[in-house]
């Protein structure tokens, strides 16, 4: 028992580092960051991510930003033939590009964006029943290249994450819509 608290503990203490280590967009520029973004890939260690990930479709994150410096997203997802609203709040952490979950125990990274055509973001939830780790491919069109998707699965391992948790999410025009 003893021992499997210590792996557990080391496990935990490799995460933490992990995120640590996480690169941030040098110079994170919010107002060309700020708008319309779709969620092409994703690979995360979620159980749940992991359990749905196959009929998943991709959905729409409208981010914007607070005078205070904090990210706001506004997720909508295609789920069971409706289009699901969720909205997140994302408070600064003091590096440009780096943020913490205002409700839940979650940090989020800008790893990488060119503003115009894609951005990586990395997440951890910090969860004492299960802590997870995402890794997202956001893009200004639902077309994704061949070479950027490429350079996305390259990042995949470098996160701790398997190709076996990546989901590419087929386009879908069901939620555009809804977007506000």
């Amino acid at each position: 028992m003893a021992a499997a608290l210590s792996n557990l503990a080391l496990a935990l203490l490799c995460l933490l580092q992990a995120g640590a280590q996480v690169p941030v967009q040098p110079d994170l520029d919010t107002e060309k960051f700020a708008g319309d973004w779709h969620v092409t890939a994703i690979a995360s260690n979620c159980s749940i991510f992991l359990k749905m990930k196959d009929g998943m479709k991709s959905s729409m994150a409208i981010v914007s930003f607070t005078p205070e410096g904090d990210l706001a997203m506004k997720l909508v997802l295609p789920l069971m033939d409706k289009c699901q609203e969720f909205e997140l709040l994302f408070q600064q952490s003091g590096q440009a590009g780096r943020y913490m979950g205002a409700q839940e125990k979650r940090n989020l990274c800008v790893m990488e964006t060119d503003y115009s055509h894609y951005a990586v973001l990395h997440e951890v939830q910090h969860s004492e029943a299960e802590p997870s780790t995402a890794l997202q491919l956001l893009t200004r069109e639902q077309d994704v290249s061949p070479q950027l998707l490429q350079k996305f699965m390259e990042l995949i391992p470098t996160m701790g994450l398997t190709q076996d948790m990546l989901a590419i999410l087929p386009k879908s025009d069901q939620c555009t819509r809804d977007m506000s």
